[in-house]
């Protein structure tokens, strides 16, 4: 067994044996600040689907549930707290403000539109909900897209994962190719999170310097 199949049988053996409770946490936690992404959760739940542990209609309705109950959670954090909170606490998160900036922006360029949009978005869909908190956007609207966004997007990655899972014997004639892939983007990720928190270390230290 290659490392890709290892891991993927390992997140599928995990997701299968907690239920959909799994995918309801997971997903609340890829729509608030944590690196999650729902590209690792949804797809997986695709696989159970074609294997008949999961239901369709089910994986997208817990999913979204979870989408929406992360999306609130950082909407009240942004209307309560507004971006001083996110200052003040993000580095403990490794938010990085460049990327609460970037979303801010794109939100006040576009409105409320864009909290639909950007659930087609990496990073961005993480962090839109905290800009349209501190906007007080109407909530019964950002309620509305948020559904319509988040359900879309988490049924085409199901819908990818059963695909997957039904083609699954032909893909893994080529697993070499892909545990090399995964070992690129596992050294990358390594990199990228082990910079993030030696910047948040050394800007910490020039800060208690002066």
């Amino acid at each position: 067994m290659g490392i890709t199949e290892a891991i993927i049988n390992f997140i599928v053996n995990f997701i299968g044996g907690t239920g959909y409770i799994s995918v309801v946490i997971l997903m609340m936690l890829e729509s608030t600040f944590m690196p999650i992404p729902s590209e690792a959760v949804m797809p997986f739940a695709g696989f159970l689907v074609e294997e008949g542990k999961f239901s369709f209609p089910g994986v997208i309705f817990w999913g979204t549930l979870g989408s929406i109950t992360g999306s609130l959670l950082s909407y009240y954090i942004g209307a309560w707290g507004g971006r001083t909170f996110i200052e003040k606490f993000g580095k403990y998160m490794l938010l990085d403000k460049h990327h609460l900036t970037l979303t801010e922006n794109y939100f006040n360029k576009r409105g409320d539109i864009t909290i639909l949009i950007c659930r087609f978005i990496p990073i961005i869909r993480h962090l839109i909900s905290v800009p349209a908190g501190i906007g007080r956007m109407n909530l019964f609207k950002f309620v509305l897209y948020t559904v319509i966004g988040a359900s879309t997007w988490n049924a085409f990655l199901t819908y990818m994962g059963y695909v997957l899972k039904s083609n699954w014997t032909g893909i893994m004639k080529y697993n070499h190719i892909a545990d090399i892939v995964v070992l690129a983007v596992m050294m990358v990720v390594v990199v990228y999170y082990g910079y993030r928190i030696y910047k948040h270390s050394r800007n910490k230290s020039v800060n208690n310097m002066l």
